[in-house]
């Protein structure tokens, strides 16, 4: 049986969120997707094995994708949303942005998680994606236009713009993620009566 390999890294504290109490989250994608996960504990370094055999070749990347999510602060049940090939993961690394400056990162992370978590969740609640402030890290899990809101409504946290003006723009965007949600689901139309 030959194997499709991926290995990735998590920070060690996280470690005890992606195995879950005895197991169970850890097992609960093993058993989903029909992986292997090996965790060393040590190094938070993460080894997934898939058959080759498997019906699709994509399922080892949504599955470190999965475990990336885990890894950045995400709730196994969040990140299982990646089980949604339509669903993303993306990653800002405040590193990328303020370089070293440990000051401007936790200003920023302030911004984005808002008094007692109040910008975070406005953002999540009007977008319908999630959002994880960890480390050094923004990580956002949703459907592609959600992604995309989501972000634009971070980096203009990011570039200091007032949050009165990122909530009218989510208002403003979240109109067009209902309309565009009603344009994709169109009811059947009814079956004529055959007259007899």
């Amino acid at each position: 049986m030959s194997e499709n390999i991926i290995r990735t890294k998590i920070p060690v504290e996280r470690i005890g969120v992606l195995i879950g109490a005895e197991g169970t989250a850890k097992r609960t994608i093993e058993e989903k997707f029909n992986v292997i996960v090996e965790v060393d504990s040590k190094t938070g370094d993460v080894e997934i094995k898939s058959d080759t055999k498997s019906p699709d070749p994509t399922t080892i990347l949504r599955v470190r994708d999965m475990i990336l999510a885990i890894g950045r602060g995400f709730s196994p049940e969040r990140a299982l949303r990646l089980l949604n090939e339509e669903v993303t993961l993306g990653i800002i690394d405040l590193r990328d942005i303020f370089g070293k400056s440990e000051s401007d990162i936790q200003r920023v992370k302030g911004r984005i998680i808002g008094k007692n978590g109040k910008t975070r969740q406005m953002i999540e609640e009007l977008t319908g994606a999630n959002v994880s402030v960890y480390g050094h890290t923004i990580s956002i899990i949703g459907e592609l236009d959600q992604f995309e809101v989501t972000k634009e409504a971070i980096d203009m946290l990011i570039e200091g713009r007032m949050h009165k003006s990122v909530y009218g723009f989510l208002y403003r965007k979240r109109a067009d993620l209902k309309k565009n949600k009603l344009e994709l689901w169109k009811p059947p139309l009814p079956k004529p009566i055959d007259e007899e």
